[in-house]
């Protein structure tokens, strides 16, 4: 599947904005990510593993949120973005 990078946390990915992952659920490509871009997914995910309030992960366009959350499966062909929360005054 393709992940799709925010500017943001492009410094992170050599300045990739999208990126080729295989895995079978969020969790387990918050981890390869990591693997490959060490410290990524700490601003993606809190100490205990749980998706940060800030950030929203979409699985095509479904928030996974509304769903399985972090467990959430993926399969071939799936576009995951990763949306930090913008907020302004």
């Amino acid at each position: 599947m393709t992940v799709n990078i925010p500017v943001a946390l492009r410094q992170y990915t050599l300045n990739e904005s999208n990126l080729r992952v295989e895995a079978y659920t969020v969790r387990e490509l918050l981890r390869k990510l990591d693997s490959s871009f060490p410290g990524l997914s700490s601003f993606i995910v809190t100490e205990g593993g749980e998706l940060r309030r800030y950030v929203n992960i979409f699985v095509n366009e479904d928030d996974v949120r509304s769903g399985e959350g972090l467990l959430t499966r993926l399969k071939e062909g799936d576009r995951v973005s990763i949306v930090p929360v913008v907020a302004g005054g």
